[in-house]
């Protein structure tokens, strides 16, 4: 996992960035990335694909990152979604991440076939990044572990669509609450329009 970072490291690039996103597929909730530049040797919890782990091992390693690596956390609203389209909206959140680190990467990996335009520092896109880039790795779990916690809240604020459970994805009860109670706030027009809904 960190074959890449090393790589990059002989070439004297020192502040190498991981970058990630949640929520690019669900029907409502906004999509989050997160941007981590590793600086342990070594964690004392897994750390890999978010969608590889269990939701309490993302919990344990969401905190060790936060403790021990710098981190950048950005997201698009779901405005911004319906007003750019998901792709635009995804690299805007991208963005804003990156923006909010403690300091400026040298390099940016970025998990995904794309590079983010209209960036001011050198990247890399890497298909399936989240399981070749410790950096990646770490931005996928904060990136996954922050948007839950947010669809978590709205949960308590529209209780009646599960967004506690299904995160804002298109699960059959939640379809089936969009048809009965009709769609709320955080529901994306770029789905409708899509016939997403």
């Amino acid at each position: 996992m960190r074959t890449i970072e090393t790589s990059l490291q002989d070439l004297s690039y020192l502040r190498i960035v991981g970058v990630d996103e949640a929520g690019r597929g669900p029907l409502a909730g906004p999509v989050v990335a997160a941007a981590v530049q590793v600086l342990p040797d070594s964690f004392s919890v897994e750390i890999r694909d978010s969608k590889r782990l269990s939701p309490r091992k993302r919990e344990l390693a969401y905190e060790e990152i936060l403790g021990t690596c710098h981190v950048g956390v950005g997201l698009a609203t779901v405005s911004e979604i319906d007003e750019l389209n998901i792709l635009q909206a995804t690299f805007l959140a991208m963005r804003r991440a990156l923006e909010n680190l403690p300091e400026p990467p040298d390099i940016c990996l970025i998990d995904g076939n794309l590079e983010i335009p209209s960036l001011p520092w050198p990247q890399r896109a890497v298909v399936g990044g989240d399981n070749l880039s410790i950096s990646i790795a770490a931005a996928s779990i904060v990136a996954k572990v922050e948007r839950d916690r947010l669809m978590d809240k709205y949960h308590e604020i529209y209780p009646v669509y599960n967004f506690g459970q299904n995160k804002g994805y298109a699960t059959k009860e939640h379809r089936e609450m969009i048809a009965k109670h009709g769609r709320c706030p955080l529901h994306r027009d770029s789905f409708k329009l899509a016939g997403g809904l």
